[in-house]
């Protein structure tokens, strides 16, 4: 459970920021114990099937800064 003071610093940082934060400590966790973050056998179908769809039609994926300026429109 986050203490009081550590909620009111990371509630300062904007929107993706924290979301960088978060992806941060996410990599640190996978780096230090790889083995421990599994994948379901739904999830790693569903990630076979996703690469075989892109594999087959290359021209639906949408670039990181499309997605990322609908996300974020006001960030340049």
């Amino acid at each position: 459970m986050p203490t009081p003071t550590a909620t009111i610093e990371y509630m300062k940082l904007s929107v993706s920021e924290r979301i960088q934060l978060v992806e941060d400590i996410w990599d640190s966790i996978a780096a230090e114990a790889p083995d421990t973050v599994e994948l379901s056998q739904a999830q790693k179908d569903e990630l076979h099937r996703r690469v075989a769809a892109h594999r087959a039609d290359p021209s639906t994926a949408i670039p990181w800064e499309q997605v990322r300026s609908k996300l974020f429109p006001s960030k340049p």
